[in-house]
């Protein structure tokens, strides 16, 4: 009976548009991510006397802790947008696949 199962999920529609969509929608997101903190990495190796500058005369708040904070913040960012997402869009796809199989 699994087996029945499992091909009708796989023979679904909508199921290959949830994991069409959602592996676009997590490599996106993964890039993303991923430019902005090799980014930050890079000018970590490469101008670490930038980065290192006092924001403003009198100050030991350089340039990196912002960005630093701002890589993390993003990171959260995006994965509330996944989480949001995922809990509409998606939710409302795997639904759709779970009353597709169930149906006689």
């Amino acid at each position: 009976m699994n087996d029945t199962i499992y091909q009708r999920i796989e023979h679904s529609a909508h199921f290959r548009e949830l994991v069409h969509k959602r592996q676009r929608f997590a490599v996106i997101l993964s890039l993303i991510m991923l430019v902005i903190y090799v980014g930050f990495i890079l000018l970590i190796a490469f101008a670490p006397g930038w980065l290192g500058t006092p924001l403003h005369a009198g100050t030991s708040v350089t340039r990196g802790i912002p960005i630093g904070i701002g890589v993390i913040v993003i990171s959260f960012v995006l994965t509330g947008v996944y989480v949001w997402r995922a809990n509409s869009e998606f939710d409302r796809l795997n639904n759709a696949v779970i009353r597709e199989v169930n149906a006689p």
